[in-house]
């Protein structure tokens, strides 16, 4: 900065992160001048990208964009006038002289590419304005658009930021904003992690200095910017960012992507589903843990040029779909009504301590049709997200199958991921409406989960608002009487958010279209070789949901829906006997307590079990000792256990008789667990850990598992990165297992990709370990983890002995001996064998070992630390 001309632009001085090179001065026709970044004009491009900061950063916020730009891509980040280092005019620029200095300033750089814009904070506006003005005047120019954590609106019902309010009453502005740094440091203080001091400094050092008058002269605009942002139709620039608003409609076919940090306090996701409401095409990336400098917090600049790469991607061609005649999730329960022979049969029925409920297939018929039409009633709307918050039974089939017929997409998160597990997703979802059980109502409304609420059950005298509800399910039963039923979602449109158990990584929207419900629903039918006189027991909450779609009748035993370990046998076989199941379904923790109960039956609960045909459980590894002893409960069942995921499932299948035939016709160790051959619709292939681009299906080539089929999801909810990284190549999704097929075709799961231990000699997989660990008569569980730097990590096994110690502890020799011998051939040196009282598993199932928390446990063991918690 010049002594004499302190308000002159200059460039930057060296800061981290950010190349001298890129700065250069542009003074334009009107006389001010500029200082921007540019990764150069000099070589040839095809592709222009323009960054506009807002306040209080400059454009030193997108040098990672700029440090990672292709060669053929040129990035130009401004520091608008009056802020970073350009210049000082002392002129108050308002919203609309900002869009006009951007258009006069991208005029003076004769740009003559296409151009993307990337805009945060109240770059936003400035940004979409000219963008606007420019698609206007030629359709071609603004090639695609990136907004970070900005806003064009404030939404009917909601108070502007706490923040901006704060910062808008004049002395507090002069304050923090003008005499000190304090809106900058305050901003920058919001990330979690905080930045590192030296990115700190280079976020103040264009408004800070040794003379007090110039760094309030340098900082007076921070100050202007926050008075500029208009609250009221009254403010100067309210019909400017009106304009903007409203005028969004013309990017309606351009690539947009929404990259956000939902911890923001000012620009959060209320903001973000403003915008998904004006450019529902978006492609949006939620950084569930990043805050308003989303860019230090979080890899937006790979996010930004994966998603760019995605645009000039060809799709590859698929096969085609075959024409067969659409069957409806609420088909079968239509059909069924419609059958004189089973209209009156039982369709639903729920088990509980308080109460016992039931509903015939042509009642549960009428009431999803009422229901339904009573949700269009409430003003509910095609493509709406409903949050479907209620336990497995007659409630809920009734809500989610009228949500379906209304087109109404729903939403499901397990009450396994307890309150913080429900409030991420109902977050991340951002459902329109919530229809809940009172204990989920006040939830909901103590943690301020989003959306209208419905309440099942009566509403008496003044619980309505209590619950934050001003319906109830009754209510729009009654609506519903005199409401015709909107006409059914086509089969591509969405018909669910289900989010995955979070027990191998944070929890996952996953979104499924009509179509790809019902291929599920199908592939499960024919998998499992379904007839109209079978009769479901369900313990396991997705196959409560599907009983209908197959029109089985179904019964949901009692038992805690939050913790699968709570049923009993004694309360499984009231439920088989309520039917007369010939089906049981449940998942491995479930059906392990019913074995281990099985002492309390009764003769009848026996004849109960004794009708059964299928035994099927799912949703996690399952011990054949546990599926053996079911089978003695079952006498005349044949047990079997699908491989698949929430994002597809089933992949594969395997029965008890094929799993117990291992024993006998594999020479050696197992390989892993065998989860059977692919099912009919499923397409599996391995992806080499030496060679992760290529799809294999060769015998004993270890890597990760791949799948497609047509039960596939659609993607993940507002996760572009996400998805785009589990789908290579297009239209497969990596499963995150790391597996192998024999030379039968059958498919073997041994771990999964992030707990690979990579030691010096190669990758060594968890599962072989562990298996041949648990075949000691000591061991009663066992976990294999890699302790150390990548590429040269040790291995150790940490064990649960048949006599487990209060305290963790190190095994003894003889012990450690043991496991060496047994695990010799999978992995050769073992370096520790630590003891500890339990293993900590899912919340869902119980039985997914949570190997990186047990990782950083035994490094911390093996370090000195202390050990007496795991």
């Amino acid at each position: 900065m010049s002594d004499a001309d302190p308000g002159a632009a200059r460039l930057p001085p060296v800061l981290d992160g950010l190349d001298a090179s890129w700065s250069r001065l542009v003074t334009v026709p009107s006389g001010p001048t500029w200082h921007l970044l540019d990764t150069g004009a000099d070589r040839p491009h095809r592709l222009t990208v323009l960054c506009i900061h807002g306040n209080p950063s400059w454009s030193y916020l997108w040098r990672s964009l700029l440090a990672s730009a292709p060669a053929d891509i040129r990035v130009i980040a401004p520091d608008q006038l009056e802020m970073g280092f350009s210049e000082r005019t002392g002129t108050t620029r308002p919203l609309a002289q900002r869009i006009a200095d951007l258009t006069e300033l991208v005029a003076a750089l004769d740009i003559s590419t296409p151009i993307v814009v990337a805009a945060h904070d109240w770059g936003g506006p400035v940004s979409l304005g000219w963008a606007r003005q420019e698609h206007l005047r030629d359709p071609d120019r603004i090639a695609a658009i990136m907004l970070t954590n900005t806003a064009v609106h404030q939404p009917a019902g909601s108070p502007a930021p706490a923040l901006i309010r704060l910062a808008r009453i004049p002395r507090v502005r002069e304050t923090i904003c003008v005499r000190t740094p304090g809106f900058v440091t305050g901003a920058l203080r919001l990330s979690r992690p905080q930045p590192p001091a030296e990115i700190r400094h280079g976020y103040l050092a264009p408004y800070v200095h040794d003379d007090d008058q110039v760094a309030r002269m340098r900082r007076r605009a921070i100050g202007e910017f926050v008075a500029d942002i208009p609250l009221s139709p009254e403010h100067p620039s309210w019909p400017t960012l009106d304009a903007v608003a409203t005028g969004l409609d013309v990017f309606a076919t351009t690539p947009v992507l929404l990259a956000w940090g939902s911890q923001d306090p000012v620009f959060g996701d209320l903001y973000l589903h403003d915008f998904l409401r004006r450019l529902p095409h978006a492609s949006v990336q939620r950084f569930a843990d990043a805050s308003h400098f989303l860019h230090e917090e979080a890899p937006v600049a790979s996010t930004f040029w994966s998603w760019l790469d995605s645009l000039d991607a060809s799709d590859p061609a698929l096969a085609p779909v075959p024409d067969r005649p659409r069957r409806p999730m609420w088909d079968a329960v239509q059909a069924a009504a419609a059958n004189p022979e089973r209209m009156g049969q039982v369709a639903v029925v729920e088990l509980g301590e308080d109460v016992d409920r039931s509903i015939v297939f042509r009642a549960l018929a009428e009431d999803i049709e009422m229901v339904a039409a009573g949700l269009d009633s409430y003003g509910i709307k095609h493509g709406d997200r409903v949050a479907v918050l209620i336990p497995p039974g007659v409630d809920l089939t009734v809500c989610l199958y009228a949500c379906w017929r209304r087109g109404a997409v729903a939403v499901l998160a397990d009450a396994a991921l307890g309150p913080q597990g429900i409030t991420r997703a109902m977050r991340a979802a951002a459902p329109d409406h919530l229809i809940g059980i009172p204990r989920a109502l006040v939830a909901a409304r103590a943690l301020r989960w989003p959306g209208r609420k419905i309440a099942v059950g009566p509403l008496r005298s003044g619980m309505g608002l209590a619950l934050g509800a001003a319906i109830s399910l009754d209510d729009l039963r009654s609506a519903g009487l005199e409401h015709a039923i909107p006409e059914p979602p086509a089969a591509d449109d969405d018909a669910v958010v289900a989010f995955t158990s979070g027990s191998t990584g944070p929890s996952k929207g996953v979104v499924y279209t009509h179509a790809q419900l019902e291929a599920q629903r199908d592939q499960l039918a024919s998998m499992l070789g379904l007839t109209s006189t079978d009769r479901l027991v369900a313990a396991f909450a997705p196959f409560a949901l599907f009983g209908p779609a197959l029109g089985l009748p179904s019964a949901v035993p009692a038992m805690d829906v939050t913790s699968p370990r709570t049923l009993t046998a004694v309360n499984a076989a009231a439920a088989a006997r309520t039917i007369d199941a010939t089906l049981l379904f449940g998942s491995p923790a479930a059906l392990k307590n019913v074995v281990a109960t099985a002492s309390e039956l009764a003769a009848d609960d026996h004849h109960a079990f004794d009708r059964i045909r299928l035994v099927l459980s799912a949703g996690a590894p399952v011990p054949t000792s546990v599926l053996h002893d079911v089978r003695l409960l079952t006498p005349n069942a044949q047990a079997a256990t699908p491989y698949g995921m929430t994002e597809m499932l089933p992949v594969a299948n395997i029965t008890l008789t094929e799993l117990e035939a291992l024993d006998t016709e594999w020479d050696g160790p197992l390989p892993g667990v065998c989860v059977g051959h692919p099912v009919k619709t499923a397409s599996v292939r391995i992806a080499p850990l030496d060679a992760a681009d290529n799809l294999v299906n060769d015998p004993m080539v270890t890597g990760e598992v791949v799948v497609t089929g047509p039960h596939l999801k659609d993607r993940y909810d507002r996760l572009w990165a996400t998805q785009n990284a589990s789908e290579v190549p297009a239209g497969w999704h990596r499963t995150g297992d790391v597996g192998c097929f024999d030379t039968r075709g059958r498919l073997w799961i041994q771990g999964r990709m992030v707990h690979l231990i990579h030691s010096a000699a190669g990758p060594v997989t968890p599962v072989a370990l562990e298996q041949a660990a648990e075949s000691l008569a000591r061991v009663e569980h066992a976990a294999a983890v890699g302790v150390g730097p990548k590429g040269s990590q040790v291995v150790v096994l940490v064990v649960v002995t048949d006599r487990p110690k209060r305290q963790p502890g190190v095994a003894d020799l003889a012990l450690l001996d043991e496991v060496r011998t047994v695990c010799a051939e999978a992995a050769p040196d073992i370096a520790a064998v630590l003891t500890v009282p339990v293993l900590p598993t899912d919340n869902r199932h119980n039985s997914k070992i949570d190997r990186t928390r047990i990782a950083a446990w035994a490094e911390g063991a093996l370090a000195g630390k202390r050990i007496n918690r795991l």
